[in-house]
């Protein structure tokens, strides 16, 4: 492996665990089921697989050009994560509720579906995948073979980080799920996700 992969790969380690929506809704899954912790990780990997296709093809240069768009999907992820937050907080007001994200059968299809979509309505994610991947192609050599090279780390990275966030999670529930903790745990997820809502939607319309 050459010096600029190694480079690359440290730099998407760090954004890939950066603390964030998606460290927060994984968590909140986690508390339910290790399968539905786990489902999530792989619907935030979907969407990480998403945006670097979409910086490989390009697609990111058109957000940046069209700062209408830009802003609206800014709002439509901001209002995701905030109805998330929302929703996680309101089910604490219920007598006896443990905010529940999956179904009593223990369907994966929800934590996954709210896992990609957290991950894909992030505008800024195909944009800096955009702004960092040509810094690691070498000048004079093909782009796309290393572009996908490149896109495929992420993944990787996704798919190793996420899913072993889930399963140290489901390892502590023992003491995670009484019902004072997972309270407690619920309350600071949910009031994380309304805070980092907020903090998007603000963003766009400060900027308007």
């Amino acid at each position: 492996m050459d010096a600029q992969l190694i480079a690359f790969t440290a730099v998407a380690a760090g954004m890939v665990a950066m603390p964030g929506a998606d460290f927060t809704v994984v968590v909140h899954h986690a508390l339910v089921s290790r399968r539905a912790g786990v489902a999530c990780a792989l619907g935030i990997a979907g969407g990480l697989l998403l945006h670097t296709a979409l910086a490989v093809a390009g697609v990111a240069a058109v957000l940046s050009a069209v700062p209408a768009l830009f802003r609206a999907l800014q709002l439509l992820g901001g209002g995701y994560v905030l109805y998330l937050g929302v929703r996680t907080l309101s089910s604490l007001l219920r007598p006896g509720s443990r905010a529940p994200v999956a179904d009593a059968a223990g369907s994966t299809a929800r934590p996954l579906r709210q896992g990609f979509v957290t991950n894909a309505l992030n505008p800024k994610a195909p944009i800096t995948f955009l702004s960092l991947l040509p810094q690691f192609v070498p000048a004079g050599g093909p782009a796309l073979p290393r572009t996908l090279l490149l896109a495929l780390i992420v993944v990787v990275l996704a798919l190793l980080w996420f899913p072993a966030v889930a399963l140290l999670v489901d390892r502590l529930g023992r003491w995670l799920r009484q019902p004072r903790a997972v309270r407690a745990v619920e309350g600071v997820t949910g009031g994380a996700l309304t805070l980092l809502g907020v903090l998007l939607l603000l963003e766009p319309l400060t900027a308007a």
